[in-house]
């Protein structure tokens, strides 16, 4: 990759960034199509991160940023322009500078999530959908569902006040959706989404009794660490179609793109170019 004095700077910035992934999926994608601009991972912790955010974007050639925990749900409060999905979910995961020099926020994880659900053929446009799980990623695959047009969301967590708190979000910007909070029993859905970790490894409790779920339900999953969890094989024995959490990272990268005004890939050809494996 050839870095000079018209490389584009898009930050990743995190802690720690031992683990981040997206430099390895984005800069051989730009360097396969000569695209002359990188994502650097940028370790900051806590405290310094409100002064280090307002900063980098000071800099000429900085195209956006890449945020990522622990700061998703403070960067909500430190940009000047809040988009409807962040301002559900809660929480950011892109930062942008406009025109003007202000910097705007957007959350990406559900629209990923939901892009992948299209690309398989299912449309939420007018389905029932039980979200189980409202944490960060929960908050935000809700928030994108509703704006894909879904007739009526359920939503369970552990913590009944977060399901609460985000039932109420949801129907401000939404008031003619249907929104219910207490039940995780996932009978009489076409859309099953387990926002948790739970059903991670063979053995694990699963986030709602599988014996409950039609054949009929599309069933997404979050976590990534493994392509095909204990929920999802529970899922696939009932035979539901599924989305594995993987796909959901793959598809939210060309939102971003779009996001920052670049060429937008298919998940494939990002995934052909990627010099990782997930």
């Amino acid at each position: 990759m050839k870095i000079d004095g018209n490389t584009e700077l898009i930050a990743h910035i995190g802690y720690p960034t031992y683990a981040f992934r997206a430099p390895l999926i984005y800069n051989p994608w730009f360097a396969k199509v000569g695209i002359n601009a990188i994502v650097v991972p940028m370790s900051c912790q806590i405290e310094p991160y409100p002064r280090f955010l307002r900063s980098i974007f000071h800099l000429g050639n900085i195209r956006g940023a890449l945020i990522t925990m622990p700061h998703k749900v403070s960067t909500v409060g430190m940009v000047d322009e809040v988009l409807p999905t962040a301002a559900i979910a809660g929480s950011c995961n892109a930062v942008r500078r406009l025109p003007d020099g202000r910097l705007q926020g957007e959350m990406f994880d559900g629209e990923g999530f939901v892009r992948g659900l299209k690309r398989k053929g299912f449309d939420p446009k007018g389905q029932r959908t039980l979200v189980v799980g409202t944490g960060g990623v929960g908050c935000a695959i809700a928030a994108s569902l509703a704006a894909a047009g879904v007739l009526a969301m359920d939503l369970f967590d552990v913590n009944d006040a977060s399901a609460k708190g985000l039932a109420n979000r949801l129907m401000r910007h939404y008031p003619s959706m249907t929104i219910r909070t207490g039940s995780n029993d996932p009978a009489g859905y076409e859309l099953l989404v387990n926002a948790t970790p739970m059903g991670m490894k063979d053995g694990d409790p699963l986030p709602v009794d599988m014996s409950r779920v039609d054949a009929a339900t599309f069933v997404g999953e979050v976590v990534m660490k493994t392509d095909m969890t204990a929920f999802l094989k529970a899922a696939q024995a009932r035979g539901c179609r599924i989305q594995m959490g993987a796909d959901m990272l793959y598809e939210q990268i060309p939102a971003y793109l779009e996001y920052f005004g670049y060429p937008v890939p298919t998940p494939d050809a990002l995934r052909e170019a990627a010099q990782l494996s997930v």
